[in-house]
């Protein structure tokens, strides 16, 4: 058994040295040939390319001059024509008298709801009951996300709960009581609008729009208007600039639906875009999403360079804080075979004219394959590069044709065609 074992232990010493040499050869043949087989494949690829611009929408600026602005409403919502936007307080004073107003303002609407619903209770155990009810159905809206409702639960709580004081005080007075708190409320109420008409404004729009918070000077720069015409060179002119704020500006109101994103692109880099074209534009930066957008105008070639004007009539109230921004233009999509950068070799080749049977020489792009044991060039068309591989189209159909799993030889020494590769 001990002479068993002992062989046994040899044998697998002696292959796991075999094992150590192998791989040993095999990572010494990788450093030192200069000859890497890499498989090409099929590939379906967007088009993208990078672009610098500058969002475009037809805005109105809130003007306000008082000592501070309450706004009424969030960034990118909507608003009704003849709507407040805004409360300008002229002082500290009136700002804390506008808290006194709203909180007035809750009391008599709790106690009309009180006051409306007391027919309702016969007795104190079904007063009960719709409390607990009440305090459930709430419980149920806020852990369940459902705001819809909300409002007017927690009214019919507070209600509720005034009849319970009511019901529990004997001196309380009922309903007359009740009665006699609204009409108090209702005075205090009035003597505090009263004042605050001195030193409080409201600013309504005269539009239906688009709310947003941010002023940055590019609403009167730039507009709509202004695209239909607008060259390279202004566009360049215009992006240079350091525009202010309006000075005492509260917000501002986008009045259409329509926005837009235009840009200046190399002659080339629009060569794929047309009029009328829809294309997807990704935005990454201060805002990730995707959009499709319709190319309204390519302008004329100014040194080598156009205007591309973009527009949508989506995500306008998501985009609302974005002006400069730099996004991907996604144009189409491109299929082929995909092979590394580095595989692509420029050949001068001998090609001749069927016609005219001359033979003259031209460079040709290809790239070497590895066909059985020695390799072989076959020309290819780059339709899409980027960083580190390539998209290309076989350019011929016969023998010399590169197909997906071809084995594409990456040569760091010399190669040539019909070379055996080891």
């Amino acid at each position: 058994m001990k002479q068993g074992k002992a062989i046994n232990r040899i044998i697998m010493l002696a292959l796991l040295a075999a094992l150590l040499i192998y791989l040993i050869a095999t990572v010494v043949q990788g450093l030192t040939n200069p000859y890497t087989l890499v498989q090409c494949y099929a590939v379906t690829v967007d088009t993208t390319q990078e672009a610098t611009g500058l969002l475009v929408r037809e805005e109105q600026v809130i003007a306000g001059n008082g000592a501070s602005a309450e706004l009424l409403y969030a960034e990118g919502e909507k608003v009704a024509k003849g709507a407040a936007v805004a409360v300008l307080y002229q002082s500290g004073d009136a700002a804390s008298r506008s808290a006194q107003i709203a909180a007035l303002e809750q009391e008599i609407t709790q106690l009309q709801y009180a006051m409306s619903a007391t027919g309702t209770v016969s007795d104190n155990a079904q007063l009960s009951r719709q409390i607990i009810d009440a305090i459930t159905a709430l419980k149920v809206s806020a852990s369940s996300g459902d705001f819809t409702r909300l409002e007017d639960e927690t009214l019919a709580l507070k209600g509720l709960i005034y009849q319970r004081a009511d019901a529990y005080d004997e001196d309380s007075g009922g309903v007359e009581a009740l009665q006699t708190r609204l009409d108090s409320a209702q005075a205090q109420l009035s003597a505090l609008q009263s004042q605050a008409a001195q030193d409080t404004t409201r600013i309504t729009v005269s539009q239906s729009g688009i709310f947003s918070g941010m002023v940055d000077g590019w609403e009167s720069l730039i507009t709509p208007e202004m695209l239909s015409t607008l060259t390279p060179q202004q566009l360049d002119n215009l992006e240079a600039q350091q525009p202010a704020p309006a000075a005492g500006a509260v917000g501002k109101l986008i009045t259409d639906d329509t926005w837009y994103f235009v840009c200046s692109l190399t002659e080339e880099q629009a060569e794929p875009l047309y009029a009328g074209q829809t294309i997807t534009v990704r935005f990454s930066r201060d805002w990730a999403g995707e959009v499709d957008m319709k190319v309204d105008r390519i302008s004329d070639v100014q040194n080598g360079q156009v205007v591309v004007v973009l527009s949508s009539t989506r995500f306008l109230s998501d985009t609302t804080l974005l002006r400069r921004q730099t996004v991907e233009l996604m144009s189409g999509s491109v299929s082929g075979i995909r092979v590394p950068a580095k595989a692509i070799r420029v050949l001068p080749t001998e090609v001749k004219d069927e016609e005219t049977g001359q033979t003259t020489t031209q460079n040709v792009t290809g790239v070497y394959a590895l066909v059985g044991t020695q390799s072989e060039f076959k020309p290819v068309d780059i339709l899409y590069q980027d960083e580190g591989y390539c998209v290309v189209a076989s350019s011929t159909d016969g023998k010399k044709a590169l197909r997906s799993g071809d084995q594409i030889i990456l040569a760091s020494a010399e190669i040539y065609d019909g070379m055996v590769i080891e």
